[in-house]
């Protein structure tokens, strides 16, 4: 592909689309760290208590019963930062994908 086209060699790839990617003899790892932490702190979250299960087994998610109580555009922002964070945290999928269903009317 060099003799065909123009290209110089920059080395192996470290970020991607905010992914970082670290390429090592033994595997290629990717992390969203830097842009979870980004997250947390956008949406007051930086103290949050980490756990193990994202959501407990059998919870029932209702909508809200006050109107106004949630802004939906607020809600779909942080929904959508949920859902490019399971590309490398597939443990989160289920969650998000449960909270997803709640994006057209929140409240």
């Amino acid at each position: 592909m060099v003799q065909e086209l123009e290209m110089t060699d920059i080395g192996l790839m470290a970020h991607f689309l905010g992914i970082k990617v670290a390429q090592r003899k033994y595997g290629i790892f990717i992390s969203q760290s830097g842009y979870v932490e980004e997250i947390l702190k956008r949406y007051g979250m930086e103290n949050c208590n980490p756990v193990n299960t994202p959501i407990d087994s059998g919870v029932e998610l209702k909508k809200g019963t006050k109107a106004g109580d949630m802004d939906p555009t607020y809600f779909e922002s942080l929904v959508g930062s949920l859902r490019y964070i399971t590309c490398t945290k597939p443990d989160i999928l289920y969650v998000v994908g449960l909270i997803s269903r709640y994006m057209e009317t929140p409240d």
